[in-house]
């Protein structure tokens, strides 16, 4: 297993992964951002970040390394991949694209436990209602995270005096 960091506008990423895929992209707070040589196996993921910070990546192109996990959040993520850039969803629509209306909590939890943050886009994921809800990265990310996906929909209101 490989590891490095890389300095988002959130915070510092640590991003783990071998020769099977990305298994880990986490904030993790460490001040001054880790910086050293990039492993060959995270060098695209790296890149592909940077680009989706910039505004000029709107897929991700990655392996992706879910072992260990339960089917029924692996089958959670991959739905989330499917959502997207700029698009949101309600935990009750993924429940009933896998079949189970009543699975809803089951989604929450799957989204919570997601190692693999940004790249796969649980902050895309919003309440029946539109609310923002469940961000292990709090709410204020969440929203900034949409809101740098599609600034029309997400961003926030200006006063007007």
């Amino acid at each position: 297993m490989e590891q490095t960091h890389f300095l988002s506008p959130f915070g510092c990423l640590e991003i783990k992964g071998s020769e099977w895929g990305i298994s880990s992209v986490k904030m993790v707070s460490k001040s001054p951002c880790p910086a050293g040589p990039i492993p060959e196996v995270l060098h695209d993921c790296v890149r592909q970040l940077d680009e989706y910070f910039k505004g000029t990546r709107k897929e991700f192109d990655l392996r992706l390394d879910w072992n260990g996990a339960s089917e029924f959040n692996k089958m959670v993520w991959r739905e989330l991949v499917t959502i997207p850039y700029g698009h949101t969803t309600s935990y009750s629509a993924i429940a009933e694209r896998l079949g189970d209306l009543k699975a809803i909590r089951a989604v929450g939890q799957a989204n919570r436990n997601n190692p693999i943050a940004i790249i796969v886009p649980c902050h895309r994921v919003i309440a029946k209602n539109g609310d923002l809800h469940g961000y292990f990265y709090g709410l204020e990310m969440k929203r900034q995270l949409l809101e740098l996906e599609n600034p029309k929909s997400f961003a926030r209101q200006g006063s007007l005096f």
